[in-house]
């Protein structure tokens, strides 16, 4: 699992160089402005056979195929088994709309 969050990491920090991890809830949380809480846009969280990148206002995120999973009111997540998902379940277009959509909700 810890390849999963190691490249995870990475991928956030290519949609947001500036992008600080905070631990918190038993992950790490993104926040875009570090040290603003309410700048979170998505969170990674580990379990023990998948690896959960939440995102903060998911609901509002275009998923025509509808990968992410979740129906709560706000957030969404997908679930990684394989290093290999990130790239099929198209993670850094998720991460580029979330970074973009939290802008709103500052």
């Amino acid at each position: 699992m810890e390849a999963i969050i190691e490249r995870l990491k990475a991928v956030i920090l290519m949609v947001d160089p500036d992008a600080a991890f905070v631990k918190k809830y038993g992950g790490l949380v993104v926040e875009s402005i570090p040290g603003q809480p309410k700048s979170q846009f998505c969170g990674i969280f580990a379990y023990t056979r998948h690896v959960s990148l939440e995102f903060t206002h998911g609901s509002h995120l275009d998923d025509p195929d509808r990968i992410l999973e979740g129906s709560g009111q706000h957030r969404r997540h997908i679930k990684f088994a394989r290093l290999s998902d990130i790239t099929e379940k198209r993670c850094d277009g998720f991460l580029r709309q979330a970074r973009r959509l939290q802008g709103n909700f500052l």
